[in-house]
C-alpha cells in the first residue's frame, strides 16, 4: 500500500529570489502526528498543515493549495538527472509519498492519508523564481516544466492528524481522464491540451476561468 515517507514543515528563511523577503520553501522532515485542516482563503499566509505557512501570499496558500504532495520516486529520478541526493521536502513538498504517482492521479482524487485525513487533488504546482533560486540549477524552471513531473495540490476536506509511515488509499476517482501531469503540460507546454481539461471540475475556480477565456 502506497505510504506516506514523511511530512514535511518549512523553516522560515531569507528569500533573496523575491520581494516577499521570506521563503517557506525550505521543508524538512517531522516526526509527527501533526495536524492538517482546511487552511481558509489564499491571502493569509495559512497552508493545510500546523506549524507549515508561505510567505508569497498573493500566489500561494489558501484552501486550493492546503498542501503539497511530491513522490519519492520522481525525487530519485531527479536526483539521478542532477547528479546529487536530494531529501525529503526538498521540492518544498509538505508530503513526501512512497509507492503512489502523484502526477498520474486525476484532478479530483481522494486520498485518504492516515485514519482521518481526506484530501482532494487541486492542481498542479507552477515553478516559480523561488524554486530556480532554491535549487540553484541553471534554467531550472525550464527544465522542470519540460519534465511535466509537477507533484500535486490538494484541498482539505476532512481534517485529521498525520505522521510519517500512515496509508495512503485513493477512495475515490472522477470519471475523467485529466491527470495533474496533463494539467500542468495544458497550463505550461501544451495549450492544445486546454479544452480537455473543462471537464475538470475540480480545478480551482481562477484555473477555470482562465481555461474558459483559453478556450474562448
Amino acid at each position: 500500500m502506497p505510504v506516506l515517507k514523511s511530512v514535511n514543515i518549512g523553516v522560515p528563511r531569507e528569500n533573496p529570489w523575491k520581494t516577499s523577503g521570506t521563503t517557506g520553501i525550505d521543508k524538512r522532515p517531522v516526526p509527527g502526528p501533526v495536524a492538517v485542516h482546511a487552511p481558509g482563503p489564499k491571502g493569509t499566509g495559512a497552508v493545510g498543515l500546523a506549524g507549515d505557512r508561505v510567505y508569497d501570499i498573493a500566489h500561494h496558500g489558501g484552501d486550493d493549495q492546503a498542501v503539497y504532495a511530491y513522490s519519492r520516486e520522481a525525487l530519485d529520478r531527479w536526483a539521478e538527472r542532477l547528479g546529487k541526493p536530494l531529501s525529503d521536502g526538498v521540492f518544498g513538498e509538505n508530503l513526501t509519498t512512497l509507492g503512489v504517482d502523484v502526477d498520474a492521479a486525476l484532478v479530483g482524487e481522494r486520498w485518504r492519508v492516515g485514519p482521518d485525513l481526506l484530501l482532494e487533488v487541486s492542481c498542479p504546482r507552477t515553478p516559480c523564481g523561488t524554486f530556480q533560486g532554491w535549487m540553484a540549477e541553471r534554467g531550472w524552471i525550464k527544465t522542470f516544466t519540460a519534465a511535466a513531473e509537477p507533484g500535486a495540490y490538494f484541498r482539505v476536506l476532512e481534517p485529521g492528524e498525520i505522521r510519517a509511515g500512515d496509508p495512503i488509499e485513493v477512495v475515490h476517482r472522477p470519471d475523467h481522464d485529466v491527470t495533474v501531469a496533463l494539467a500542468f503540460r495544458a497550463f505550461t507546454t501544451a495549450p492544445d491540451l486546454l479544452p480537455r481539461l473543462l471537464v475538470a471540475d475540480a480545478l480551482p475556480e481562477e484555473d477555470m476561468a482562465l481555461v474558459r477565456r483559453r478556450v474562448g
